[in-house]
């Protein structure tokens, strides 16, 4: 980063989900704050108004762990892909980008399924947290008990396709999806993992390969 092209060193930082893609916040740098980002694995900013360097998170807990940084073409500007660890903005929300309800865009679906695999692997890494939470039965009560019920949603789920029930499909195709998201972690997987295997399947089919 070019930092002496800035007149007070300091550069902006926009931090971005690196699972989901949403906006979380934007921040300064200096080289200072840029070096103990890259030395804890934690974001960190320099603080205008109390003139000093503060990581986010150091107060209420909820880091962001850095994924990568990407420079912009010109070297004044950096985007951080990072792993929020809870809510990003001081009031609670996601990100400080938040809109009201009655405004906002809807989420891309890809941007809420990994939002969602996101909550069940707390659920899975913290169960006191909510321990009457259904997910958390389901880790309670084994692999077994969460195989037979990807089983189960696969089965509904074929008989309203089959069946021609739309509705009952919607339905069904989340409940699946939701549980698989369950198994894949209870298995130490993520969707990363499968999206890696889907990649893989794409490329050597675009090659002209046959996999066969």
């Amino acid at each position: 980063m070019d930092f002496a092209k800035m007149p007070d060193g300091l550069i902006p930082v926009i931090v971005q989900d690196a699972h989901t893609g949403q906006v979380l916040m934007l921040g300064y740098q200096n080289e200072e704050a840029q070096l103990a980002t890259r030395e804890t694995g934690h974001v960190t900013f320099f603080s205008r108004s109390k003139q000093r360097l503060w990581t986010k998170g150091e107060t209420s807990g909820n880091y962001l762990t850095v994924v990568s940084e990407h420079e912009d073409c010109d070297q004044d500007a950096l985007l951080i892909r990072a792993i929020p660890d809870g809510p990003t903005c001081h009031r609670g929300t996601t990100s400080c980008f938040e809109q009201p309800a009655q405004t906002a865009y809807p989420a891309p679906a890809v941007s809420f399924i990994a939002e969602l695999e996101r909550l069940v692997q707390r659920r899975h890494q913290h169960p006191d947290e909510d321990p009457k939470s259904y997910t958390v039965s389901l880790f309670r009560k084994g692999m077994p008990k969460i195989a037979q019920k990807v089983g189960e949603e696969a089965v509904e789920t074929v008989i309203d396709a089959v069946g021609g029930n739309v509705e009952g499909l919607k339905g069904e195709a989340a409940d699946l999806l939701y549980h698989l998201l369950v198994l894949l972690t209870a298995s130490g997987l993520s969707l990363e993992d499968v999206v890696a295997v889907l990649k893989q399947r794409h490329t050597t089919i675009s090659g002209g390969v046959r996999r066969d």
